[in-house]
């Protein structure tokens, strides 16, 4: 990519129940900066609700080329991909939503 490729700001909220293991899910956080720093300056926070503690949201922030956004189901068919979230999704019981912003 060149410094002139068009990015596209990008701030993604997983919202989970986590009743135990949260150490867990902040080592799995870890282990992906790799996988996150793909799309540059990502920053990645794990947020605690502090009336209910079994809630979280993870933030993940980051600036993507606009190439790589338009094809987001491609990417996200990657194996590389899949094996990542396979693994993110087994540490939860219950459901995920995910939420995809943008800036207006």
């Amino acid at each position: 990519m060149t410094n002139g490729d068009a990015k596209l700001r990008r701030t993604v909220h997983f919202r989970f129940t986590l009743a135990t293991g949260h150490e867990q899910m902040l080592s799995m956080i870890k282990m992906a900066a790799p996988f996150h720093q793909l799309f540059g300056d990502a920053q990645v926070r794990l947020l605690q609700n502090v009336d209910d503690p079994t809630r979280f949201i993870q933030v993940v922030e980051y600036d993507a080329p606009a190439a790589m956004e338009q094809n987001r189901q491609q990417i996200a068919s990657d194996p590389r991909v899949q094996v990542y979230l396979q693994g993110w999704r087994a540490m939860f019981p219950g459901a995920i939503e995910v939420d995809v912003y943008q800036e207006t």
